[in-house]
């Protein structure tokens, strides 16, 4: 039986969120450039993170540092049409591009990132949370945008971290590896 996340990467086609002269490098397992020094994530990378992050239909997750809006988009068929995604990019010109390939997910999108905010504080709490660039340190903005027993992925200082947030305050922190991201930028 296939799992869901592999399902997702079937549906959803990388290439679809590439720069047309990037677009020919889809089926590497490699980060791509997709201009402004950001890159479009290693799927090897992405699958282990959504494995993760654990989506489940219905819910709402927030995709933080959403790039090319290859990730909303594979959240966004992990979460299904009662679901919604919600992605951060501080890039004007990437959130512009993620939202012309989200079309075909009316239930997800890109906006631009406030500076000096991470995530949408206004908007949480959320189910999951996803991020795609390294933080030096587990931002408790982040973890405080979760729902009760949601679950944040996120990699600090090279390795991935899975919070699960707790009724009762402790919440669970996991380590999963070591992975190389950009810079997460407030």
């Amino acid at each position: 039986m296939a799992s869901p996340v592999r399902e997702a990467f079937r549906a959803v086609r990388r290439e679809r969120f590439l720069p047309p002269e990037k677009r020919h490098l889809a089926s590497m397992d490699a980060p791509v450039p997709i201009g402004f020094e950001v890159t479009n994530s290693q799927p090897s990378t992405v699958a282990n993170m959504l494995e993760l992050l654990d989506v489940r239909p219905g819910q709402r997750v927030l995709d933080v540092g959403a790039g090319s809006g290859w990730t909303t988009a594979l959240l966004a068929h992990l979460v299904g049409q009662q679901g919604s995604v919600l992605g951060v990019e501080r890039i004007p010109q990437l959130v512009e591009r993620a939202n012309e390939a989200l079309t075909d997910w009316p239930w997800a999108s890109v906006q631009h990132a406030e500076p000096g905010v991470l995530g949408l504080p206004e908007q949480a709490p959320f189910d999951r949370i996803l991020v795609s660039a390294v933080a030096n340190r587990l931002p408790d903005e982040l973890v405080t945008q979760l729902a009760d027993s949601g679950v944040l992925v996120i990699p600090v200082s090279g390795r991935m971290q899975k919070v699960v947030r707790r009724v009762d305050g402790d919440d669970e922190v996991t380590t999963h590896g070591w992975y190389s991201f950009v810079p997460l930028i407030r």
